[in-house]
């Protein structure tokens, strides 16, 4: 299948980085309907979001310097409401496409019910075919193909953990890796409540709270994770992350976590002044070990 690639040159740093958007669908997308749903860019949380999102993209970086063979890509998140495309996309893609990573922010399809009769099913087959667009484009961008992963950001980390732990049958749309930012990974009272209103937009059956109980989902089967939460994170508690660490390691898979005092929710690329900052350093020497 031929993709549609658009050629963008943005400054970072002072070197070119060639950004190319792929569209991740030719046609129709699955489960999507005609809709009337126009995408615009809104300010939310004091940072650019991307609201009705309906055609699935990949902005793809390439590595710059000294080529790892990685590549990742970005769930940015925002509650599958919106998309926080700049603080959890852009930014994030840009650090890693400068540490010898290749770097994909996925710009996924809000699971509107105006666009789908099965809106929860829009963001997670998005998601599964940008790893398998991804892995098929290897040899262009000049990283292994069994060396792809995927980070997601709060909802976004929800998608990104649910990819992981909800293994498909196509083997290539699974992540190699996955790096999971303050992330959903349960299903409680209140995840239930978000989940119902914000992605499935009814009731869940009892067969989709099992499926969607994340950690209870975790096996031998589920790639390694990078785990990144705030202990003072009000809306996502950092419990989310210890159990999935707990479970992992359980499984007999690597995890490796890190947990700052203070960031709350959303920090995205981090701040100096409470650490935070640090955590993209981090991230690329973990994904280069991958």
């Amino acid at each position: 299948m031929k993709s549609v690639i658009v050629l963008f040159v943005v400054f970072m740093s002072h070197t070119l980085i060639a950004q190319e958007v792929v569209n991740l669908w030719t046609g129709q997308p699955p489960y999507s309907k005609p809709n009337l749903l126009e995408e615009t860019v809104v300010e939310s949380w004091g940072v650019p979001c991307a609201k009705n999102v309906t055609n699935p993209t990949l902005t793809i970086y390439r590595a710059q310097g000294d080529n790892s063979g990685r590549a990742m890509i970005i769930l940015p998140g925002g509650g599958y409401e919106l998309e926080s495309i700049v603080a959890e996309g852009r930014i994030i893609a840009e650090y890693l496409s400068s540490k010898g990573i290749v770097a994909a922010v996925l710009k996924y399809r809000l699971p509107l019910k105006e666009a789908s009769e099965k809106p929860h099913l829009l963001p997670i087959t998005d998601a599964r075919k940008a790893i398998d667009l991804m892995k098929s484009m290897a040899d262009d961008y000049g990283f292994n193909s069994s060396k792809v992963g995927i980070t997601g950001f709060s909802a976004g980390g929800h998608l990104a953990t649910a990819v992981s732990v909800l293994t498909s049958e196509k083997q290539n749309e699974n992540p190699d890796f996955s790096a999971l930012i303050y992330p959903v990974t349960t299903l409680g009272a209140e995840n239930q409540k978000w989940l119902q209103k914000s992605l499935f937009h009814r009731k869940m059956t009892n067969e989709e709270k099992k499926q969607y109980e994340l950690v209870n989902n975790i096996t031998k089967l589920t790639p390694p994770a990078f785990l990144l939460h705030a202990y003072d994170d009000d809306v996502v508690p950092i419990e989310e992350s210890l159990l999935y660490a707990k479970a992992l390691t359980a499984s007999g898979q690597n995890v490796e976590v890190h947990f700052f005092a203070k960031g709350g929710h959303g920090f995205g690329p981090g701040r100096p002044d409470d650490g935070t900052s640090q955590w993209l350093g981090l991230l690329a020497n973990w994904i280069k070990r991958q």
